[in-house]
């Protein structure tokens, strides 16, 4: 296989969480226009449903709430009805609550890591049987920068991060024999919802931007390289690895 068959996706069946907004919706369009068939899963219904009549290419919404373990299986039966069986799953849904630690609740201790690493989990356990009847399936999660390093008020988020990251690992070994990859994708300070307090401040956003070796900050469109090969057959033999995408803020 040469050439761009390596990263040929049309007829792929993507599911993708935290599809309404930030990284989440820039891989479900970045698929869609690569001629994937496209379940977008997200909160907002509206916005959802807007993003798809304004993206090019076959795709569904699915309004859901990710962080009700309860509820998973049956999202996953849902989000195989319009297409079939999914051969990409994207999990791109997060939530960073900034509490500081002596600060931390149960509430939302619990609700950070139901949706950082149980929803990804359990959404994959739920589709991998899809994916192990065509032999073939990938699987990409959204680790941090934090999956590395502490930030300020970031214990919940940093220590489901460091869990993505080894969840990763644990998924490869588990699922690669039938298949399947499991990688994930640790962004950078991206312009998205979950960053919008970093953006906001003008002085806090170049100092970030300063710290990486590229000397600025993420765009959207960055991310469209990694998340093509990891959804290709350009990834074939890469399982179970973490890409930072981050402009060589860790390499400093």
């Amino acid at each position: 296989m040469r050439g761009t068959q390596l990263f040929d996706l049309k007829e792929k069946i993507a599911v993708v969480t935290g599809a309404s907004s930030g990284l989440g919706r820039g891989a479900a369009t970045l698929l869609a226009a690569h001629g994937v068939k496209v379940v977008a899963i997200g909160r907002r219904e509206k916005t959802l449903t807007a993003w798809s009549l304004s993206t090019k290419g076959e795709t569904f919404v699915l309004a859901a709430d990710l962080s009700d373990r309860s509820a998973l299986a049956d999202i996953a039966g849902e989000a195989a009805q319009p297409f079939g069986n999914p051969d990409i799953l994207i999990n791109a849904a997060g939530i960073n609550t900034r509490q500081p630690a002596d600060k931390m609740t149960d509430e939302y201790w619990d609700l950070t890591q139901n949706l950082n690493v149980a929803a990804p989990f359990f959404l994959a356990k739920a589709l991998v049987p899809g994916m192990r009847s065509k032999g073939w399936g990938r699987i990409i999660n959204f680790a941090s920068l934090q999956s590395k390093r502490a930030f300020k008020n970031g214990i919940s988020y940093g220590t489901s991060k460091g869990a993505v990251e080894q969840m990763t690992r644990a998924m490869a070994e588990a699922w690669s024999p039938d298949g399947i990859t499991a990688n994930s994708i640790a962004p950078g300070f991206f312009p998205t919802e979950l960053t919008e307090s970093v953006f906001s401040d003008p002085e806090l956003s170049a100092r970030n931007a300063a710290q990486t070796c590229i000397g600025r900050n993420g765009e959207i469109h960055d991310m469209e390289g990694p998340m093509i090969f990891f959804c290709s057959n350009a990834s074939n033999y890469i399982t179970g690895q973490t890409l930072f995408v981050d402009g060589g803020y860790t390499a400093k």
